[in-house]
């Protein structure tokens, strides 16, 4: 038989004598930790202040703050809303008066007196319910987490790749701002990376013709827009004391649900001592 060991339960009553039999009877059949409360002000109090309560049988006829009163109370209190109430009556069997329980947020209802089997079986199914729900949440938990880690390490390998890849990567904005460069491509052109986000690319990059040049950005975005990828041309970094650096450049759209272009991202490979031979017939 299970008993339920971890579990916390508070049971209030205002007579000290229903607190020793119902917590007898709760002890002879789990190893459930009973809290006790001998008013409603008190369980109010208790359950505020004692983090993790399971379960509470909540009796309803109590002098000053009756068990209605103390359910209301709990419901209204984001700490404690989630308790289920178990209401323990032995004066009200009305539906009337059963609606008004669930009305306030009762789970279910124990009449007086306490027939120990029926009170057993209450209280294991909520305990029970609470079990699969905390297996349910743990095994989501797990599952984020592992999804979280795969996540990590493959941005981490990614991550690996960018920054030890040979040819210099440049991710862009649409207006042609620089939003991101890898290792090689501050190398090549001798900025660091912190100086070159909000740059252009055309403070750093020019192309063969200056016809081109000139125009370079509307002739990209036209035909990424049609494409979403550029082939390889020949052109130069604009390195940072002015050097020419020779290159074979490549770009491709990223392009966001709607088909809108939202980065471009820039290969570069350095040519340098690379020599272009024109064939002749």
């Amino acid at each position: 038989m299970k008993r339920y060991k971890g579990f916390k339960l508070l049971i209030v009553d205002d007579n000290p004598n229903n607190l020793f039999s119902l917590r007898s009877l709760i002890e002879a059949h789990t190893d459930v930790e009973v809290i006790e409360a001998d008013s409603g002000q008190r369980a109010l109090e208790i359950a505020l202040a004692t983090p993790d309560i399971d379960l509470i049988i909540l009796d309803i006829q109590m002098p000053e703050m009756d068990g209605f009163q103390t359910a209301s109370m709990l419901k209204i209190r984001k700490k404690t809303q989630g308790i289920p109430i178990i209401f323990l009556t032995a004066a009200f069997k009305a539906d009337e008066f059963l609606q008004k329980g669930y009305a306030l947020g009762a789970a279910d209802y124990l009449l007086k007196p306490i027939d120990d089997n029926l009170l057993f079986n209450k209280v294991s199914t909520y305990f029970r319910l609470i079990e699969k729900e905390r297996d349910l949440n743990r095994t989501l938990e797990e599952q984020v987490a592992a999804r979280t880690e795969e996540l990590r390490q493959a941005n981490q390998y990614l991550q690996g790749i960018i920054e030890n890849m040979g040819e210099a990567l440049l991710v862009l904005a649409p207006d042609g701002n620089i939003k991101s460069a890898n290792p090689a491509a501050c190398r090549m052109l001798e900025y660091a990376e912190a100086d070159l986000r909000g740059m252009n690319i055309g403070d750093v990059f020019e192309e063969s013709e200056q016809e081109q040049a000139d125009a370079f950005m509307g002739t990209w975005l036209e035909a990424l827009i049609r494409t979403g990828t550029l082939s390889s041309i020949e052109a130069r970094f604009i390195a940072r004391d002015q050097t020419r650096v020779p290159i074979l450049f490549s770009r491709t759209a990223m392009n966001d649900e709607q088909g809108k272009i939202t980065d471009i991202l820039c290969i570069a490979k350095d040519m340098t001592g690379y020599t272009h031979i024109n064939e002749t017939d």
